[in-house]
């Protein structure tokens, strides 16, 4: 019998968290690329058909990075990132009245995406993983 690759081991749990709400983070886009072909008017049908299209195409590269990091891959890191520190600027954006709710969801939601891809475990499964994607 073959022994299994370091990359076949569970991704530590900080991780699979975050993976987990960057995952919902790319099911909220599409849901968003629905809603916005939906709403589509005829007088804006090219912008209204481009948004859906960038929601659709950045939800499903969300849901490919999700399970890229959740199986130790380590590329997904900067673009899920970038992703966080955008929605932390979203969030600050939508601070105050009625948005506020959203605010501190997109916020939450960041900071544990940031806090479990920052997390000592796994930053070593995510450098042991590109040492043995190499090799």
């Amino acid at each position: 019998m073959s022994r299994p690759r370091p990359l076949d081991a569970l991704a530590p749990l900080p991780l699979l968290v975050a993976a987990a709400l960057v995952a919902l983070e790319g099911l909220g886009l599409l849901g968003l690329s629905i809603a916005e072909i939906l709403s589509v008017s005829a007088d804006k049908a090219a912008m209204g058909a481009t948004t859906a299209l960038f929601f659709l195409l950045y939800g499903v590269a969300l849901g490919l990075f999700a399970w890229l990091l959740a199986h130790r891959r380590s590329w997904p890191r900067a673009p899920v990132v970038l992703t966080q520190l955008l929605q932390l600027g979203l969030a600050w954006s939508f601070r105050g009245g009625v948005t506020t709710v959203a605010s501190v969801a997109l916020a939450v939601v960041a900071l544990v995406v940031l806090a479990g891809i920052f997390h000592p475990a796994s930053l070593a499964a995510l450098d042991s993983a590109g040492v043995d994607e190499r090799a």
